[in-house]
């Protein structure tokens, strides 16, 4: 792409007409599952962020490049192989970028960012690339998109919503994201924008945070018990 852009039509038009990325997306498209958490939408706006986060300091076509990739394959978070996924699609970017006519040194930054990516592995990447797609996925576990992300993901692994008798969890019982949804803000979503690699990238996490927080405050005034501060 000669440009960065931070609108998604834009992006698009840039992609579908780039001879590199074009053929990359029509690829990523045919492979995508039609798991609303992890879909070609999912990716364009992790590959908006990672350019908006990254800006001048990373390759625009790389930061595409690894966006497109960095779901690529779905391992379904209750999977026991769940925190080898990033390692999946790292191996499946440096079998396929090749082929699109990405140079080697390329292929290993973009690989090596999609590996350090997931949020399973613990990794904190080092490189500019790295930072920014990590934060970018980050991103969407927060705000709006963030809740839509966390109920229709527990809604496929069988998940309630809350506990009817204990919903913070205050009354003795132990979390467990994978029976309520709303346990795993707590467990994870809460506290993510504290893991932001960028200035830009914690900035507005704080913000997706602060709706995530004004939602478990509604939540705790429809069901009468106000969340834990």
């Amino acid at each position: 792409m000669n440009a960065v852009t931070s609108d998604r039509e834009a992006l698009l038009a840039a992609i579908r007409e780039d001879p590199r990325l074009g053929p990359l997306f029509a690829r990523v498209d045919a492979a995508m599952d039609d798991d609303p958490g992890h879909d070609l939408a999912h990716v364009l706006r992790v590959a908006l962020w990672t350019l908006r986060i990254g800006g001048d300091t990373v390759d625009p076509d790389e930061a595409v490049a690894a966006a497109l990739l960095h779901d690529i394959v779905n391992v379904p978070k209750n999977s026991p192989d769940r925190a080898r996924a990033s390692e999946l699609c790292a191996d499946q970017a440096r079998a396929w970028l090749p082929e699109h006519g990405f140079a080697p040194d390329a292929v290993g930054r973009i690989a090596d960012a999609i590996r350090d990516h997931s949020f399973s592995r613990g990794a904190v990447p080092q490189e500019a690339l790295g930072m920014a797609l990590q934060d970018a996925d980050r991103l969407e576990a927060l705000g709006v998109i963030g809740l839509f992300r966390c109920i229709s993901t527990g809604s496929r692994m069988g998940a309630r919503y809350f506990h009817d008798d204990d919903p913070w969890a205050t009354r003795g019982r132990a979390r467990d994201d994978r029976a309520y949804s709303i346990d795993h803000f707590f467990e994870k979503l809460l506290g993510l924008h504290a893991t932001m690699n960028t200035a830009a990238g914690r900035a507005e996490a704080l913000r997706r945070t602060a709706y995530l927080e004004a939602t478990l405050a509604q939540l705790g005034a429809e069901i009468g018990e106000a969340p834990p501060a």
